[in-house]
């Protein structure tokens, strides 16, 4: 089993940042990709960024140069370095890990960005 954990979330104000992070825990594959996504209320999941083990990125088109998805393959960590934020960016995010043709997710970090 994989756990995956959550944290960095928060209430910002709009143009701000957040850093959230993801670390994995259990029977983890040195092949693998770990992906965040996001949920509104009310809306369907949507995929933000995911990054593989070699260290190859990629983002939703909307999203690019905003976000940036980094790993420490070592702590077995994913961040997402979130700027310039903007209210629609209000969601909870959640983590996934891809591996040995599984999906992983955790519970989620609720970002709220409002003045």
């Amino acid at each position: 089993q994989v756990q995956l954990v959550e944290s960095g979330g928060g209430l910002v104000q709009p143009g701000g940042s957040l850093r959230l992070s993801c670390a994995a825990s259990g029977m983890l594959f040195a092949i693998n990709t770990m992906a965040w996504y996001r949920q509104a209320p009310g809306k369907q999941r949507e995929f933000v960024a995911a990054i593989q083990n070699t260290g190859h990125t990629r983002y939703a088109d909307s999203l690019k140069g905003r976000f940036t998805i980094s790993g420490d393959n070592a702590r077995n960590t994913v961040f997402l370095q979130m700027n310039s934020l903007e209210p629609e960016d209000t969601a909870v995010y959640h983590c996934k890990r891809e591996q040995d043709r599984a999906d992983y997710w955790g519970q989620g970090t609720q970002v709220t960005v409002s003045s």
